[in-house]
């Protein structure tokens, strides 16, 4: 009797932790540096495309910035173009290879253009929020178009926008997408955040913030900091090319959990 009771009891709580718990599954691709006409960028482009569209269970994919290589409006449709090949939506970062004001590419001149060639492209700002399975995704612009450079910078009018997309999802788990990472392994100078302390002090006082993901570094690392876990991905162009694909389960009442995996892109045989 006391077996059938525990059993039981076993159950149901499994059952309450399945009714309580969401998931999602998105692929990563960062720092793709796309050229038109470029016959190898191309084919991994399309390549990993290619492969996620065969991943199970893929929610949506992010291109967290410098998806293109410089800021020349001619290559963007191209990339548009093979990004419109993904079976499920997909999100855009904008990084710092991606815009210069006086090269003729703005930021709503890139997003514009995007609009133009993904007609169900809807963002014609570069800080924008996205919502899925009980998740709430920000994406934050940190790119200089004015005076270009490598170093990232969080504008106050940005961090204050997102202090109220914070507050106004106070009681969901919050997914921030970047270009810029904050926290990393490799501490490069020239590639940094300018005055991140702001951003970070901004992050420690919100509990429900559970990741950043970023690019930009061109490396591979995974830091947990204060409950957020900050999340670096290499470029697509890395030898091997790679994307990464990343799962996110929150129950409720234990802490989310976040699993990633590189994926090796599978370019064909020469």
């Amino acid at each position: 009797m006391k077996k059938k009771f525990f059993l039981s009891l076993f159950l149901f709580l499994l059952i309450q932790c399945a009714v309580f718990a969401n998931t999602i599954k998105f692929a990563q691709i960062s720092d793709a540096h796309f050229v038109k006409n470029d016959k190898y960028r191309t084919e991994v482009l399309e390549q990993a495309v290619k492969d996620i569209n065969d991943e199970s269970d893929i929610d949506f994919t992010i291109f967290t910035g410098d998806n293109l290589d410089a800021p020349h409006a001619e290559y963007l449709p191209d990339f548009i173009k093979i990004a419109n090949r993904l079976n499920k939506p997909y999100y855009i970062v904008i990084g710092n290879h991606d815009v210069f004001r006086n090269n003729g590419l703005s930021k709503e001149q890139y997003l514009e253009i995007v609009r133009d060639n993904n007609t169900l492209y809807r963002y014609k700002k570069p800080n924008y929020v996205f919502k899925k399975n009980g998740f709430v995704f920000i994406v934050v612009d940190g790119a200089k178009e004015i005076i270009p450079g490598s170093n990232g910078y969080y504008k106050k009018e940005t961090l204050d926008w997102l202090e109220k997309q914070l507050q106004k999802y106070d009681d969901k788990p919050v997914v921030i997408f970047q270009h810029f990472p904050l926290v990393a392994d490799k501490e490069i100078k020239s590639h940094s955040v300018f005055q991140k302390e702001e951003y970070i002090n901004l992050l420690d006082s919100h509990d429900n913030v559970i990741s950043v993901i970023g690019g930009h570094l061109h490396i591979n690392s995974e830091i947990m900091r204060n409950g957020v876990y900050h999340i670096t991905t290499p470029t697509l162009l890395h030898n091997p090319p790679i994307y990464k694909i990343i799962t996110i389960t929150t129950t409720k009442g234990f802490s989310p959990m976040i699993y990633t995996e590189l994926k090796e892109v599978n370019m064909p045989k020469q």
